[in-house]
C-alpha cells in the first residue's frame, strides 16, 4: 500500500499583519488565530508573544512569525 503523503505548511502561533494606514501606523497581530492587538514596533510584538506565554527567540522564523505585507523592519506604508 503507498501512503500519500500531503505537504504541511506549519502556521505559526504568531501572525503579524501588514500595515495599516492609520497616525502612527501599525500591524496587527494575531496569535492562535485569534487577533490581539496592534503593533507598532517589534517591541509590541515581542510583548503580545510574551502576554500568550510565548518566547521568541528568532523573529526571522517562519515556524514561529509569520509576517504578512513585509517583514519585521516594515512599519510604514510604502
Amino acid at each position: 500500500m503507498t501512503e500519500i503523503v500531503s505537504p504541511h505548511i506549519a502556521r505559526p502561533r504568531i501572525l503579524v499583519l501588514g500595515v495599516q494606514p492609520a497616525a502612527p501606523p501599525f500591524r496587527i497581530v494575531e496569535i492562535d488565530g485569534q487577533v490581539v492587538g496592534e503593533a507598532r514596533t517589534v517591541v509590541d510584538v515581542l510583548e503580545a508573544a510574551a502576554a500568550y506565554g510565548i518566547t521568541v527567540h528568532d523573529l526571522d522564523d517562519p515556524d514561529v512569525v509569520r509576517w504578512v505585507g513585509g517583514d519585521k523592519f516594515t512599519w510604514t506604508l510604502h
